[in-house]
């Protein structure tokens, strides 16, 4: 473990305390994998349990140690019980403790001898990406736009390809380039279906237009990018607005406005058009290890966006029945907004 991450990891554990010290809580108990990553280096593969105190530890799984011990900035100790780790708790006097919202029931039942009260402590701590953490989503962004240029979707479209195969193959490309992982299932939608923001790539020759939603993971972090490859005049046309909305949100986001600000940017626009209606999801979230963190860009987020924050700008028109145009961009903040990666948005 490098000293330069362990310093991070000790900045990030400080900046949490403060915040817990805030609310009188003792300590936090965290279970999610990515925020013990965030907070330490290590990504278990099992299950692991970080408490938060002033000498933060991580109770490890036995099938995790060696692991751990290479890659965590924060003492371990093997996992024995629930019971073993709650009387360690008791013993260092902790009485509140803070949990994570997605905390599971059956592990918040163990607990329930403490003042449990849930934190968004580490969520707000990740919403500023470290210059590092901002290099890998860069890098990240750039895998996954090449990918897509060597896929050439226009001309799997005309060879006949099926959904199925180009994302499968839109992956190994990423693979190939550099990544570890897609950062969710990819979204390859052609025809009707397109007008499903979540549709599922289908053993069906595509049809037109295409709308590839699509990212990878590298070193952790993710990137997230939408393009609809357009065919007609008629989808010209809502690509057109899509546009619009996409650009005008890109340029609203800067240190010091609403993320709700930047959403109803995009909103009023396409709603001028007379498509209001068919604009049925947020302008966008923003993403890090996870592929959905806070903020989100949507009408009830009044978050202030800061520097350093990553969002996506991702309108879209959805006509049932018909087709869906969706354009999406990843935009880090600054005193104004820059867009990251080169891809076209129009291809």
């Amino acid at each position: 473990m490098q000293i330069k991450e362990k310093n991070v990891h000790k900045f990030h554990i400080n900046n949490i305390l403060k915040k817990l010290e805030e609310k009188d809580m003792d300590a936090m108990l965290v279970a999610n994998f990515n925020n013990i990553y965030y907070l330490s280096g290590y990504l278990s593969t099992s299950f692991a349990f970080l408490i938060i105190k002033e000498d933060p530890i991580i109770f490890v799984s036995g099938m995790d140690m060696e692991n751990a011990k290479n890659t965590s900035s924060i003492d371990i100790v093997k996992y024995e019980s629930y019971d073993r780790m709650i009387e360690c708790l008791k013993e260092e006097g902790i009485r509140n403790l803070a949990i994570e919202s997605d905390l599971t029931a059956n592990v918040y039942q163990k607990f329930n001898d403490f003042n449990l009260t849930i934190s968004d402590a580490i969520s707000t701590e990740r919403m500023i990406k470290s210059d590092e953490e901002i290099e890998k989503i860069i890098k990240a962004t750039d895998i996954a736009h090449k990918s897509l240029i060597e896929l050439n979707v226009r001309d799997k479209q005309e060879k006949g390809a099926q959904e199925w195969e180009c994302a499968y193959e839109l992956g190994y490309l990423m693979r190939k380039n550099g990544a570890s992982v897609e950062s969710f299932d990819t979204i390859f939608a052609s025809g009707p279906v397109s007008s499903l923001p979540h549709s599922t790539p289908r053993q069906h020759v595509l049809d037109t237009p295409v709308l590839v939603d699509y990212g990878c993971k590298f070193e952790g972090y993710c990137s997230d990018t939408t393009r609809t490859f357009i065919y007609t005049e008629r989808q010209e046309e809502i690509s057109n607005i899509v546009l619009e909305a996409h650009d005008k949100a890109v340029d609203a986001v800067k240190a010091g406005v609403k993320a709700c600000e930047v959403d109803k940017v995009a909103r009023d626009i396409i709603a001028e058009y007379g498509y209001g209606d068919n604009f049925i999801h947020s302008t966008g979230h923003s993403l890090g290890l996870d592929i959905h963190e806070n903020p989100s860009v949507s009408l009830r987020d009044q978050t202030v966006l800061e520097n350093n924050m990553i969002v996506t700008i991702e309108p879209g028109i959805y006509l049932e029945g018909e087709f869906g145009i969706r354009i999406e961009d990843m935009v880090l903040v600054d005193k104004k907004g820059k867009l990251i990666g080169n891809l076209p948005q129009i291809l």
